[in-house]
């Protein structure tokens, strides 16, 4: 399985970025993928997630309102729309994929494979 994450970059304050992430054998029918990030010196965060099953998408509180998931799924790609940006959302982000059904947003151990990850930075 192989997940790659691209469109990070530099980005001044209130700018946006759209990363993707594509994913290739990974062989599902029901699975869920999602974004973390990881600040310099941080833990990792979760960001937002979103189910094969339904398309129903989740979101952590700092992201709501200015990132938007969404996926192609005939193309295995999901993307992460990111508006508003801010220097704290300056991190490695990175994208993951975990088989099942989900009904609330996965923690950092329920993902079965982590791609590598694209570095945003903020800031003027």
């Amino acid at each position: 399985v192989q997940l790659q994450a691209s469109g990070g970059g530099l980005v001044q304050p209130g700018g946006s970025l759209t990363l993707s992430c594509t994913f290739s054998g990974f062989n599902e029918d029901d699975y869920a993928v999602g974004w973390f990030r990881q600040a310099p010196g941080k833990e990792h965060e979760e960001v937002s997630c979103i189910s094969s099953v339904d398309g129903k998408t989740w979101y952590t509180d700092s992201a709501k309102g200015r990132f938007t998931i969404s996926r192609e799924k005939d193309k295995n790609t999901v993307y992460l729309r990111m508006n508003g940006l801010k220097p704290e959302d300056t991190a490695v982000y990175s994208c993951v994929i975990g088989a099942g059904s989900i009904v609330v947003m996965p923690e950092y151990g329920w993902y079965d494979y982590w791609g590598q990850g694209t570095l945003v930075t903020v800031s003027s």
